[in-house]
């Protein structure tokens, strides 16, 4: 009997390459990030054998035990909101940090990548929908954020982060994704660097997400089933 985990992530990859495809786009563009919160390993193991390698994690502590458990080869990213005290441990574990929001929190991870001897990607978290709650950084304030970190040699800025205010329907997250797409626009232009990557959609709204430009659609629920928690 096929496991459930098997059937879901089939069908979501197969909902990916339809709706990149019905946006003009190469369905190679846009990869599904495995958020593997309250996950444990032999579950993700399940997808590693299916060729999957792309995963997320929300916190540290919880992935300092799991990423050990898992083959080498995959890439880590951490998506969740990241103090500094926990930036060396996020230097150590993972490939990409998405949640950088703020200089004091792009500094340290420079000083920690350059403790580490590595270089670390990264994107720069936006906080599109303005809300207290969230993390990100404002949008007005992305470019000098950009900017400073432009200017650390550890860290190499890949693009755009977010998580849009929840909407019932995701048709109405789409202002927000379109948004951050035009955020990068705005900011590769201004800085004439390439910011290839815009990590945005979960289970609900990744369809509308990739109409927008997602490159990297965040899916736990959708591939996992509901957690507590």
């Amino acid at each position: 009997m096929t496991d459930p985990l098997e059937q879901n992530y089939s069908r979501l990859s197969d909902e990916i390459r339809q709706a990149a495809e019905k946006a003009g786009r190469s369905p190679n563009s846009v990869r599904l990030l495995a958020v593997s919160k309250k996950v444990p390993s032999e579950r993700l193991r399940i997808l590693w054998g299916l060729g999957h390698r792309l995963f997320g994690e929300n916190r540290v502590q919880e992935a300092r035990v799991k990423i050990p458990e898992m083959p080498p080869g995959g890439e880590w990213h951490f998506i969740g909101g990241l103090q500094t005290n926990k930036a060396k441990e996020a230097v150590e574990w993972f490939d990409v940090v998405e949640s950088v929001d703020r200089i004091e929190l792009a500094e340290e991870l420079q000083k920690r990548s350059e403790a580490a001897g590595k270089c670390l990607k990264v994107l720069i978290e936006v906080n599109v929908g303005g809300e207290a709650a969230k993390h990100g950084a404002k949008p007005e304030e992305a470019g000098a954020l950009l900017a400073a970190i432009n200017g650390m040699s550890r860290l190499e800025v890949r693009g755009l982060m977010a998580i849009p205010p929840f909407r019932e329907d995701p048709a109405e997250a789409r202002p927000f994704f379109r948004k951050l797409r035009e955020i990068r626009e705005g900011l590769e232009q201004s800085s004439g660097a390439g910011l290839p990557e815009l990590s945005m959609g979960m289970s609900h709204d990744f369809a509308v997400a990739i109409t927008e430009g997602a490159t990297l659609v965040r899916i736990g629920t959708a591939l996992f089933g509901p957690r507590s928690g």
